[in-house]
């Protein structure tokens, strides 16, 4: 009997010390702490996005993640400070379209050329809502006001996907609606919710809590289909309205960056992504993975930014 159970029990530790092993060291790397860069103020899309993120990446990658917001010129002062920083690993900035917009609206002292793109995680579905508690129901009792009264839309800032699914929705709907920017989501969200904006247009992951709270209204999204966690929202599409969009979400760095770092990312980039705590958080926030790695990424953001800047020439925002 004690044969038997000493024989069970090392058993047991066999398999508990081959589970142990089996477990994934975080990949060694050149810096002990890496600062994450955002042009979005507290609580905006690109300021959650990397704040859930370095919760998780310390188990991947052997260093700890610091979250800076630096805010102004749409964009341009985040670009500027990763653009400067040496291309070592330490810094990165959260690349979403806005740092197209910016670079091909204005003349930024450094614009997405000066970025090396890194990897990109996710797909973001960008949607239209209101306060719960206000007059509209639909999308379209906000394009009917509207057309009465010329009405107040809100978009993240200047040069933004949201202030472009903004404006391509005006001239789909016909209406002359006042696009009101803002430095971030978070800012632009309180005035929806005080009555000073009918809409704003945003992510899910920065509504969150609001949504849960019942204060916030889901009236469309511009994905090209209805998101599956929110069956009973309309595309933007569906409501009558010829416009679809959706937002990347990833990471860049200086300019030459070595290959040490962005292997170490590309990898770690994946096991994040699959992580069953990561995932249930992401997905709550309606992110959908789309991972591609540093060897493709560049001929990514250049494809968007080339049909960004055709479509920008065509509308006569830039000439």
């Amino acid at each position: 009997m004690r044969k038997t159970l000493t024989g069970f029990l090392s058993a047991v530790l066999a398999v508990g010390l081959g589970t142990l092993s089996l477990k994934a060291e975080p990949l060694a790397y050149p810096h002990k702490v890496v600062t994450l860069v955002t042009h979005s103020s507290p609580g905006g899309g690109s300021d959650v996005f990397l704040r859930e993120l370095s919760k998780y990446l310390g188990k991947y990658i052997g260093a700890t993640f610091i979250v800076e917001n630096v805010q102004g010129g749409s964009g341009a002062k985040a670009v500027a400070r990763v653009a400067a920083a040496p291309a070592d690993g330490s810094v990165f900035y959260a690349t979403t379209p806005t740092y197209i917009y910016t670079s091909l609206l204005s003349k930024p002292s450094a614009t997405y050329k000066d970025l090396e793109p890194l990897v990109n995680l996710f797909a973001d579905s960008e949607v239209i809502y209101t306060r719960a508690d206000g007059p509209f129901k639909t999308l379209q009792d906000v394009i009917d006001k509207a057309k009465k009264e010329r009405g107040r839309w809100g978009a993240a800032n200047p040069a933004s996907l949201e202030r472009q699914a903004a404006e391509q929705l005006k001239r789909a709907a016909g209406v002359n609606a006042a696009i009101v920017t803002h430095e971030g989501g978070g800012d632009m969200m309180l005035n929806v919710l005080n009555g000073t904006l009918d809409i704003g247009i945003g992510e899910i992951q920065e509504l969150r809590s609001q949504i849960d709270a019942g204060k916030i209204r889901l009236l469309a999204t511009f994905n090209p289909a209805r998101i599956p966690e929110k069956p009973d929202v309309p595309t933007v599409k569906e409501s009558g309205f010829d416009v679809t969009l959706v937002k990347f979400r990833g990471l860049a760095g200086p300019k030459g960056l070595p290959d040490n770092v962005t292997k170490v990312w590309d990898e770690a980039i994946k096991n994040v992504l699959a992580d069953p705590d990561y995932k249930a958080r992401y997905t709550e926030e309606v992110l959908v993975p789309n991972y591609i790695p540093h060897a493709q990424y560049q001929a990514f953001i250049t494809n968007f930014a080339d049909t960004t800047e055709a479509f920008l020439k065509e509308t006569g925002a830039v000439k």
